[in-house]
C-alpha cells in the first residue's frame, strides 16, 4: 500500500512570503543556521490538520470531504504580524509569526477537523493557534542559545506585513528529504465566492 504524509493548509500569498523573509532576516541573520532550521518562503504556510500517512484510497476520500467542507465558508483575508515562540519564549522549540483571521476561519478549522475526525485521522489534543512557522530550532541547544533566541526574539518587533486574500484550501503531500520538507499541493479545494 502506498502511503503519503499528507497534511490540509492554506498557503500564504507570495507578497505576505516575501514580506516575512524580509522583515525576519536580521533575526535570521543573528541567530544563524547552526541554531535555527529556517522555513522557505515559499514552505510558509498555515496548517489545518496534519494527517500523517495517508493510503492513495483515502486520498479521495480526504479530497472529497475537503470540497464539501470549503464550500461552505467565503474566501478571506488574513494579516500578517508579530514574533514569538512555542512552548515558551523561554524554551522555544519553534519560531512563528502571528495571523489577523477573520472570525469565520475557527469555524473553518473546526469543521475541517471534524471532519477529519470522522475519517479516522484523530483530533488534535491541543488546541488550535493559528501560526506561521519560520523556524525550528535544532536538536539539545543549550542554555546560552536558549537565551540567544530569547533576546533575538525580545528585539525583534513585527508590525503588520500586509494582508493577503484566501480563495482555497489545499492538500499537501510531504516528502522529507535531507534538505528539508519538499511539499507537493495534491488538490485545491475553493472556498465560496
Amino acid at each position: 500500500m502506498n502511503l503519503v504524509r499528507a497534511f490540509i493548509a492554506l498557503e500564504v500569498p507570495t507578497p505576505l512570503q516575501d514580506a516575512i523573509q524580509t522583515t525576519t532576516a536580521e533575526i535570521r541573520k543573528t541567530l544563524g543556521s547552526d541554531l535555527i532550521r529556517w522555513t522557505p518562503a515559499t514552505n510558509i504556510h498555515l496548517t489545518l490538520k496534519f494527517l500523517g500517512d495517508v493510503s492513495s484510497a483515502n486520498i479521495e476520500i480526504i479530497k472529497e470531504m475537503l470540497a464539501i467542507e470549503t464550500a461552505q465558508y467565503p474566501c478571506f483575508d488574513m494579516s500578517v504580524e508579530g514574533i514569538g515562540s512555542f512552548p515558551t519564549p523561554r524554551r522555544p522549540r519553534v519560531l512563528w509569526v502571528g495571523l489577523n483571521l477573520p472570525a469565520s476561519f475557527a469555524s473553518l478549522q473546526r469543521g475541517i477537523e471534524t471532519a477529519s475526525a470522522r475519517l479516522g485521522y484523530p483530533a488534535e489534543e491541543h488546541g488550535f493557534s493559528p501560526h506561521l512557522t519560520i523556524g525550528r530550532v535544532r536538536q539539545n541547544p543549550s542554555s546560552a542559545d536558549l537565551q540567544k533566541i530569547h533576546m533575538a526574539l525580545e528585539d525583534t518587533k513585527i508590525g503588520s506585513l500586509g494582508t493577503g486574500h484566501i480563495n482555497a484550501i489545499h492538500l499537501f503531500k510531504s516528502d522529507l528529504q535531507p534538505g528539508g520538507s519538499v511539499y507537493t499541493r495534491l488538490f485545491t479545494a475553493p472556498l465560496r465566492r
